[in-house]
């Protein structure tokens, strides 16, 4: 990917300079024709340019507070009519904040410069990764089709979009979590886009700069880990940020339960999210539960569509490395259940459940201090060495006294798509693409090929079995949200093209002995995102497992423009039914969710 800032100009910007919309140079160049594209520009090189700034007027809203208490901190910025981000007021920088910052620039240009392509700005915020700034409700046009009845509601997906520029390096999974939203209502689409306004966005906003440290690209060397958490540590104890507030992102996913709308991110609380009538993003607080859910949550939940329960984990780096929990079907969080029996610190980002057990995955990639001190890497790092292995415990267990480990070579889990109980509960099916190269995962992801496979294995026996589904580069798998923890028959996968970018849709049937799929390729130069299915009829339980329909975000790096896509996910080719042209680009991101107008009128 090519530059989208040299280095020279990071470096002569002021630690203040907010991001806003990139300006996209371009140089014509013919391309062959996309599916839904005529041949346009090609961007040449994008580069981020500070606006001036514009006056805002404030509209204050009123809403029933969620029944968990947020935890106390300043509180979230007002939603504001003006595109700019326009939070609260910022105070003069206090004498003691520009000194960390000069320390901090040291740091980033001298101690431990962005040398490396995976953790540095202009090669990371490149093209359509770079940030954008919040935008208001704004109506969307429908260029093509109609769209369908059952999509009132709304699409929302999350992703990282740093709310300043970085100063040193920074990975793909630092930035601020912002939603981009769809909101659908009798054929008509507004979007909108806002920032999660966490305990960490609402602190750097208002002080004008960044505070907290970058965790996946921040500590890279024994140097690089003491000089900024000794720096961290100033910070904290002159009063700049309290961790316990929370020093998460929110920039993974979302979840609904419990009649809560949640924006994820593994490394901290969840935050409650609503939307307006007028299609607005609204952040109401960092959530604890009642103080019963402590430190983090995994950013992938599962939900069971047919009891309403959410079932989650958080893991870290210090024993138990691994704790297992649910919620009822109201939201209200069950006993802790930790599991000592995973004796070293995993990297656990997804997990799978069926309607008897849980699934989990103790893979290569862990913690390593030991790669940090010695040779300077990453914090978190892989250990060929290691037999990844699956953990099986029951779904409500009180305990761990039952789980059971599996060694299963060579597999490699990083997201779930589904799992199912076989032969009377005596048996487990679980579906999830295998990273072939888990050493590339945070480092090089373009080198990265992930295989769905399908694994069962025997609980009275202990013999596991594996079908590899398609030899094609493929995550970011979804199916039908009635068909999570049953036996499902289709998956919508997204096509490496290579990942991060997404260069198509492939529908997979997993209940046949040989390979059968049909895809739907956005065409030269146009990437996508996570599909998500919507069903046409969830109340009915006669309605085929497919009949519904895949959306996704599409951008045109040909011409910088952003589509949302709906496409009719039983035809052979996943024909577009629907095409939605954005009023600006949405940037490449995670983990996406359709909410019903129903659910959306009880947030």
């Amino acid at each position: 990917m090519m530059d989208a800032f040299s280095s020279s100009f990071l470096s002569t910007l002021p630690p203040s300079t907010k991001l806003r919309s990139p300006v996209i140079t371009t140089t014509l160049r013919s391309t062959s024709p996309s599916p839904y594209y005529a041949p346009l520009p090609y961007i040449s090189s994008v580069r981020i340019e500070e606006k001036p700034p514009t006056s805002t007027t404030t509209t204050k809203t009123s809403h029933q507070p969620p029944p968990q208490s947020p935890k106390a901190w300043p509180p979230p910025a007002p939603s504001y009519a003006s595109p700019s981000v326009g939070a609260k007021k910022r105070v003069e920088p206090r004498l003691s904040t520009m000194i960390f910052n000069t320390f901090d620039d040291i740091i980033n240009n001298f101690i431990d410069p962005p040398l490396r392509p995976s953790v540095d700005p202009k090669h990371v915020l490149s093209h359509n990764f770079a940030p954008v700034d919040e935008l208001p409700p704004t109506p969307c046009e429908v260029i093509q089709g109609s769209l369908p009845p059952c999509l009132d509601g709304a699409y929302i997906r999350n992703g990282p979009n740093p709310q300043f520029l970085p100063r040193g390096p920074y990975h793909l999974f630092d930035g601020d979590g912002m939603l981009h939203s769809i909101r659908i209502s009798k054929g008509k689409a507004t979007l909108c886009s806002r920032y999660v306004k966490t305990y960490k966005y609402s602190i750097e906003n208002q002080m004008g700069s960044p505070v907290f440290p970058n965790v996946f690209s921040g500590f890279n060397g024994l140097t690089a880990a003491a000089t900024r958490g000794a720096l961290s540590a100033v910070r904290i104890l002159s009063g700049e940020f309290n961790p316990a507030n929370g020093i998460g992102l929110a920039n993974t996913s979302l979840a609904l339960f419990g009649n809560r709308l949640y924006a994820l991110g593994e490394s901290d609380l969840p935050y409650s999210i609503r939307l307006t009538s007028t299609g607005d993003i609204q952040t109401l607080g960092r959530i604890d539960f009642n103080g019963k859910l402590f430190m983090s949550m995994t950013a992938h939940p599962k939900i069971d569509d047919d009891t309403g329960e959410a079932f989650a984990f958080r893991y870290g780096p210090v024993p138990p490395y691994l704790t297992y929990f649910h919620f009822d079907a109201n939201g209200n969080k069950q006993p802790d259940v930790p599991i000592f029996s995973m004796t070293r610190p995993s990297f656990l980002h997804d997990f799978a459940i069926t309607k008897k057990y849980a699934i989990f995955a103790d893979i290569q990639i862990g913690m390593n201090p030991m790669d940090m001190i010695i040779g300077g890497g990453s914090p978190v790092g892989t250990d060929p060495a290691k037999v990844p292995r699956i953990g099986i415990i029951p779904r409500y267990a009180k305990d761990e006294s039952e789980i059971r480990w599996f060694d299963v070579p060579g597999f490699n889990l990083i997201h779930a798509i589904n799992a199912w109980d076989e032969d009377d509960g005596n048996a487990i099916v679980l579906l999830a693409p295998n990273i072939l190269s888990v050493e590339h995962t945070l480092e090089r992801m373009d080198l990265v090929h992930a295989l769905v496979e399908k694994v069962r294995i025997d609980l009275r026996t202990g013999l596991v079995t594996r079908h590899p589904i398609s030899a094609r580069n493929l995550d970011f798998a979804v199916l039908n949200p009635a068909y999570v923890a049953k036996k499902n028959k289709y998956v919508y996968a997204a096509v490496g093209d290579p990942m991060p970018k997404i260069a198509g849709v492939v529908k997979l049937d997993v209940s046949k002995g040989e390979r059968q799929e049909c895809s739907r390729m956005y065409g030269p130069g146009c990437f996508g995102g996570e599909p998500f299915f919507v069903a046409k009829e969830p109340q009915n339980p006669e309605a085929d497992e497919d009949d519904g329909y895949v959306v996704s975000y599409v951008h045109n790096e040909n011409t910088g423009e952003s589509r949302f896509l709906v496409m009719d996910a039983q035809s052979h080719n996943l024909d577009i039914v629907a095409a939605v042209k954005l009023p600006r680009r949405v940037p490449y991101g995670f983990h996406g969710l359709f909410v019903r107008e129903s659910d959306l009128n009880k947030l």
